[in-house]
């Protein structure tokens, strides 16, 4: 599954469990890691598990297999690794505490000359 498709297959299961405040991040430019990042809030613990829950239910329905999923116990912060996909679903305060948006903003166009070890 290409990333767009799979980016809008976790924005439909995280919409089933009314996630709110769905964003897209392309994090293409600023890591290796993954290509886009997905953020959404939950009201509660128990909505924040149920919408994280929800996005690993769809994916593997759709053959992609999660490459991992922390956070569930506590259920503050749950992430979601879908390897081209990477999603968080947060608690409101825990979002605004980390403001993942504007981290990911951040453009670093530093040469390798700059950097000095």
């Amino acid at each position: 599954m290409n990333t767009d498709a799979l980016t809008q297959l976790v924005i439909s299961a995280l919409d089933d469990v009314k996630g709110q405040d769905i964003t897209v991040l392309d994090v293409r430019e600023q890591t290796d890691i993954t290509d886009t990042m997905v953020v959404a809030t939950g009201q509660s613990a128990r909505q924040v598990k149920a919408l994280a829950a929800n996005v690993v239910e769809s994916a593997k329905h759709a053959g992609e297999m999660p490459l991992g999923v922390e956070g569930e116990d506590e259920g503050a912060w749950v992430l979601v690794d879908l390897a081209d996909v990477i999603v968080h679903v947060m608690l409101q305060e825990v979002r605004d505490q980390y403001d993942l948006e504007s981290l990911w903003s951040i453009s670093f166009n530093r040469s390798e000359e700059d950097i000095t070890l």
